[in-house]
């Protein structure tokens, strides 16, 4: 039996057939050159058995990575990453909040608002070109979890409930309202279906095609602090509980560094790795 046609399995439990291609190409997306990216594909190619896990393959892959280029190999793990913003969903909030500031957005966080009915606690609020978006977010802390229709459902039924009092609202500084389910997995078909339907805007780690979450990172460099093969979970906890976690944050508050008692050399080595991530010179 060739390699390429055994049988490996996926985070969800399901059986899906091994391929080479999708292994090359995550390994060049973290930027590592084709020599690299040969001789990895070559030795896990090797150790491949049927009935092997993703996980089993990632992470023999990573660590190969890690050992060659670490900053290729904080690229590699941004799935991971993202769920060690876990376990509560706080910090995911934080990060989309991120993402969005830096893509021009003016942010709040868990701001309180009075719908018609009762007040919502909403997770991001996101002002930007006259529309205020109001954008709740649902985190998964393991992968092969998706987004089934209740989450789009429950979302709608929030959103059409402030929407109404905060279009009404005098001295607005928007002329119009939008709501987003964000999530850092996946949606299921009818969750799409649904949405699309009921008028909110999408965002998972793959959807829309070519402006998904991990698009969005990839192309603004805004990778959360968890990426780092430099920092320790505990730091990466520290900096997470004080609302940093965008490598980009760390570079703007490196004095964090100094809180945390790492030494200079140390330091260096860490802001040259976000730095690195993020192609940025400070």
């Amino acid at each position: 039996m060739q390699k390429q046609e055994f049988d490996i399995i996926k985070s969800t439990g399901e059986k899906t057939k091994f391929s080479v291609s999708k292994l090359e190409n995550s390994l060049k997306a973290s930027g590592a050159d084709d020599a690299l990216v040969k001789k990895i594909v070559s030795v896990v190619m090797d150790e491949l058995y049927p009935g092997i896990s993703t996980k089993e393959i990632y992470n023999r892959a990573f660590a190969m990575l890690k050992k060659a280029k670490s900053v290729c190999a904080s690229k590699y793990k941004l799935k991971k990453a993202i769920y060690e913003l876990g376990p509560t969903g706080f910090p995911f909030e934080r990060f989309i909040s991120g993402i969005l500031y830096y893509s021009g957005y003016t942010t709040q966080v868990g701001q309180m608002v009075q719908g018609t009915c009762v007040s919502h606690e909403i997770d991001v609020l996101a002002h930007k070109d006259g529309t205020l978006n109001i954008i709740e977010c649902k985190f998964h802390g393991e992968d092969g979890l998706k987004c089934n229709v209740k989450v789009p459902l429950y979302i709608a039924s929030r959103y059409h409930d402030v929407k109404g009092p905060l279009e009404s609202e005098k001295e607005k500084e928007y002329n119009n309202t939008a709501g987003w389910v964000v999530t850092n997995t996946r949606f299921t078909m009818d969750a799409l279906q649904y949405g699309k339907c009921a008028g909110l805007k999408l965002l998972s780690w793959d959807h829309p095609s070519g402006n998904g979450l991990k698009d969005r990172i990839d192309r603004l460099r805004l990778y959360p602090i968890t990426v780092s093969t430099l920092l320790s979970a505990r730091e990466k906890q520290f900096l997470l509980n004080r609302d940093i976690v965008l490598c980009r944050q760390l570079l703007e508050d490196s004095f964090y560094l100094d809180h945390l008692g790492v030494s200079n050399g140390r330091k260096s080595r860490i802001i040259n790795e976000m730095q690195s991530l993020c192609h940025t010179q400070i």
